[in-house]
């Protein structure tokens, strides 16, 4: 084991009894290209490619991977990739976003939260998704008090399906009700973006799970000439104590490993 990987500071994920690698690979990029915010275009990898990008964030001590119905293929392309593999990976999934025709569409009924949970189980060819979170549009307050979303997640909770249940949210209100109500909030936290904090200290000091999303603010980080934006980004992230994982959405595998080198740095710096 090398200082490079994430083996050995894998860490639980709030009270959910899960452990987690501190970054995990989001595959926004394996299944849409389309109204992606990204500051340069891509092109959605082949089957090896992706197959070879998964092997090397597993290599890297990765097991958290964050998927989504609104990430066009991804999870029907993950289903079939991750055969005989399932067990080595922490999955988190979504409910309430749809992306179709190169547009999101938004149905956070109890009825579309199980037909989407029951969907995404066939296309990742498994029983269980360890995290299913609500994929909100921006209305969380009025999704978690109006919709009965929550409840529906709680009953697949209990049936099985899913193992924890929160929201991937854009408000600290919401935020903190996801987390008063739920397992897990993930929010934005970078170097540009920090209003939802207030979350992330309700976290730390409740036990609760919290994933970052647009850690290194989808690429868009500007900093002094000579100053790596990816080990401030990382620094910002891991020194807060509610952070459990970060979600970073790479193709590329340069960037992957520096990715991991840099964070496995940084959190033993921190120690």
């Amino acid at each position: 084991m090398t200082l490079a990987t994430l083996h050995d500071l894998h860490r639980p994920l709030g009270s959910t009894g899960l452990m987690v690698s501190p970054l995990g690979l989001g595959t926004v990029k394996l299944g849409r290209d389309q109204g992606v915010k990204y500051p340069n275009g891509f092109s959605i990898p082949d089957d090896a490619a992706a197959r070879a990008l998964l092997h090397q964030a597993r290599d890297l001590g990765i097991n958290l991977l964050d998927t989504a119905p609104a990430y066009g293929i991804s999870e029907e392309r993950l289903g079939p990739l991750l055969r005989g593999q399932r067990q080595d990976w922490v999955i988190v999934s979504k409910v309430g976003e749809e992306f179709v025709n190169g547009a999101s569409l938004f149905d956070f009924s109890p009825a579309h939260t199980r037909l989407s949970v029951e969907r995404s189980l066939k296309r990742l060819e498994t029983e269980h998704i360890e995290l299913v979170l609500v994929h909100s549009d921006g209305n969380d307050l009025a999704i978690l008090h109006d919709s009965g979303i929550y409840a529906a997640l709680a009953e697949l909770k209990r049936e099985g399906k899913i193992g924890a249940f929160g929201l991937s949210g854009k408000t600290v209100a919401g935020g903190l009700l996801a987390l008063e109500q739920g397992d897990c909030a993930m929010v934005t936290y970078n170097l540009n973006e920090q209003t939802e904090k207030p979350v992330l200290d309700y976290a730390a000091e409740h036990g609760k799970a919290i994933l970052i999303k647009k850690a290194l603010a989808s690429g868009h980080a500007c900093l002094a000439a000579g100053v790596d934006p990816v080990r401030a980004s990382f620094e910002l992230l891991f020194s807060h104590p509610g952070v459990n994982s970060a979600i970073v959405g790479t193709i590329n595998p340069v960037h992957l490993a520096h990715n991991v080198a840099t964070a496995a740095k940084v959190i033993r710096g921190l120690r």
